[in-house]
């Protein structure tokens, strides 16, 4: 298995060095193409005595253009002299900007997006890595926006058995066979933790038959697992975390678990998650 195709999604309002750093190193790895995405959200139509205010969103939409403008050709100033075909996709729309990520996402094998702790509080005129990767069906790596540099030294996957950790560590096997080290561990309660060890025992050896070595850590469950599990992260010095994007749909809108949830708040890790 390997990355044929990237998308690498722009944000409007935040730095996207990091994240176009990231995505060419990947890329000139996996000799992959590369397709760059950016959404213009346009305010919701307002009324006043009756007729739309034209003229705003006349301005509105000449700056949205300006800065999709200045993102492509960002984009395309980070993939100069680059060896495979590269490809520019945006839009403005008012529909929700993740609509049409995860509509365009169809031709990319994983989505590389840039997550910042402001993210979440953007409100609706910005889109997080969470909505990309809960609508997308494709994997997601985020790449907090003060990346300096994308080493796999050490990956850390944070097991929990259920369908999102098995999807997610199965589309992040090109990574692993970069990694130097790779660390599988699992938050459990005291009375499971043999349980736990029988589990993560088979992932490893199932890692092995495809010629990645793994090592695995079982941990009690102390606190709420999202801090702990960050906590783990940070004593093991991980380049890189991997994790199942667990979440439901509440009134439309999707909402995360705990610990993916955490992670992209923090935006301390460069994360990969699948849902």
């Amino acid at each position: 298995m390997s990355y044929k195709s990237l998308m690498v999604h722009l944000h409007i309002g935040h730095s996207n060095t990091a994240v176009l750093h990231v995505a060419r190193s990947i890329a000139e790895h996996f000799n992959a193409e590369v397709i760059g995405i950016m959404v213009g959200q346009q305010t919701q139509m307002i009324y006043g005595r009756g007729y739309a205010a034209l003229d705003f969103f006349d301005r509105e939409d000449e700056q949205l253009e300006k800065r999709v403008s200045e993102a492509e050709n960002l984009f395309r100033d980070a993939f100069k002299g680059f060896s495979r075909k590269i490809e520019w996709r945006s839009t403005i729309t008012r529909e929700p900007m993740a609509n049409y990520i995860a509509a365009e996402a169809r031709c990319a094998d994983m989505i590389i997006t840039g997550i910042s702790p402001t993210d979440f509080y953007e409100g609706p005129t910005g889109v997080t890595a969470g909505e990309i990767v809960m609508q997308s069906g494709r994997p997601v790596l985020a790449v907090p926006v003060v990346t300096e540099k994308f080493i796999l030294d050490h990956i850390l996957i944070g097991w929990k058995d259920s369908r999102e950790a098995r999807r997610t560590v199965a589309d992040v096997l090109p990574l692993l066979r970069l990694a130097k080290q790779v660390t599988i561990v699992e938050i459990a309660a005291e009375t499971d933790l043999a349980k736990a060890d029988k589990r993560l025992h088979d992932v490893v050896n199932w890692l092995r038959r495809h010629d990645i070595a793994a090592d695995y850590s079982v941990a009690t469950s102390v606190e709420a697992d999202s801090t702990q599990f960050i906590s783990i992260a940070k004593q093991q010095n991980a380049s890189l975390v991997v994790v199942g994007a667990y979440g439901h749909s509440r009134l439309h809108e999707w909402a995360l678990g705990g610990v993916t949830n955490e992670l992209l708040q923090r935006a301390e890790f460069c994360c990969h998650l699948s849902h």
